[in-house]
């Protein structure tokens, strides 16, 4: 932007976009979705038992308890303020997102929320109930055959409607505020205060924008803690690969089974520097590990959080063969309702060809008798 020049009278240019009504609205729709925060009390934090005598506590962050269900309502909230506070979201124009579906969810309930009209960009595959929720919060599903098609769909519906495209897989790691502010690792950290092992040795999360595991890592490190932050990736995914390799121009040539983490392409919010260690996790082991959470605490829960919970598990063993006391966190990152035609259903697990039987017996040795299974 070229700086105005004075004319030969000594008059400086002067325009001024100042909108009155603009503002009001935007001051309006900021305090919604402030107060959607302010209202909404924090996720607990549940137990996930282990034998005693291993020292080892493991816990898992229910985020499935927000109002729209899931883990990716932070980042919706977080995505909506820095849309709003960078005057890209503008009343009357929609809000177009690429999403697998808990984001789409989410984003909906906010758009709603401020009064914006909201378009979700997915595959066609996304399960049915995520749809229903999406148009049950007022948004409506824009399907693509080719999940890698999203990221253009999006753009080009922003382009030919006037919206914003909201593009989370650009800007989920820098609109959440790593340093504090209530995020995902500080209300960890808070809810670990009075636990023996405050402290957790690894935090194990799962990458769909890899935004959470950038706001962990970071806010480890920033308050020099010692815990490690583990990425537990899916297959069909190419997070593992470009981390490993230091790649980041990998693809993989399909989208990922288990929704809402794993993507075709490394993303810009994923930051590969700031994680410890990754795990390639077999999509038949994350099945067998969210039907075995459901056994052991009564709960039903995405895909997502199987994988998860097996990188997790993993960890646990590692730690009672060495001997090692402490705890360990991993994420409940949505509920199992949304994919009871999928991970809950054996004729979608024969039809993708996905046998969890040897992953089952797996965590039944592990919690039976502490070793992990060649």
């Amino acid at each position: 932007m070229s700086t105005p020049r004075q004319n030969p009278t000594g008059t400086t240019l002067d325009i001024d976009h100042s909108d009155a009504a603009y503002r009001s609205w935007l001051k309006e729709a900021v305090r919604r979705v402030q107060a959607d925060a302010n209202r909404s009390a924090d996720t607990h934090l549940l137990r996930f038992p282990l034998p005693e005598r291993w020292g080892i506590d493991l816990y898992l962050k229910d985020e499935s308890t927000h109002p729209t269900g899931s883990l990716k309502h932070r980042l919706a909230r977080s995505l909506f303020l820095y849309g709003l506070c960078n005057g890209w979201i503008r009343p009357g124009r929609p809000v177009i997102e690429a999403s697998s579906g808990s984001t789409a969810v989410s984003e909906a309930y906010f758009a709603k929320l401020i009064g914006v009209p909201f378009i979700a960009v997915m595959p066609r595959t996304t399960s049915a109930e995520k749809c229903r929720l999406i148009e049950f919060h007022g948004g409506r599903c824009h399907f693509v055959d080719d999940p890698r098609t999203m990221y253009e769909a999006s753009a080009v519906l922003a382009a030919e409607t006037g919206g914003h495209y909201m593009d989370q897989f650009t800007y989920a790691e820098r609109a959440t505020d790593w340093r504090g502010n209530n995020n995902i690792a500080e209300s960890i950290f808070r809810q670990l205060e009075l636990e023996r092992f405050p402290e957790p040795a690894w935090i194990v999360a799962t990458a769909g924008t890899g935004g959470t595991s950038a706001t962990l890592a970071r806010y480890v490190h920033y308050m020099q803690y010692d815990t490690r932050i583990c990425v537990a990736d899916p297959e069909n995914s190419c997070f593992f690969q470009g981390w490993t390799t230091g790649d980041p121009d990998v693809a993989c040539d399909r989208g990922s089974r288990i929704e809402g983490i794993g993507r075709p392409r490394m993303e810009p919010s994923f930051v590969p520097g700031a994680i410890d260690r990754m795990m390639k996790v077999p999509d038949a082991a994350s099945v067998a590990a969210v039907r075995a959470l459901e056994r052991v605490i009564g709960r039903k829960a995405g895909g997502s959080t199987g994988t998860g919970l097996w990188g997790a598990l993993k960890l646990v063993a590692e730690m009672v063969a060495e001997g090692r006391r402490g705890s360990l966190v991993t994420l409940l990152c949505d509920p199992g309702d949304r994919y009871l035609d999928k991970y809950y259903s054996d004729a979608w697990l024969a039809g993708q060809g996905l046998d969890i039987a040897p992953y089952t017996a797996a965590i039944e040795s592990l919690l039976r008798t502490g070793v992990w299974p060649d």
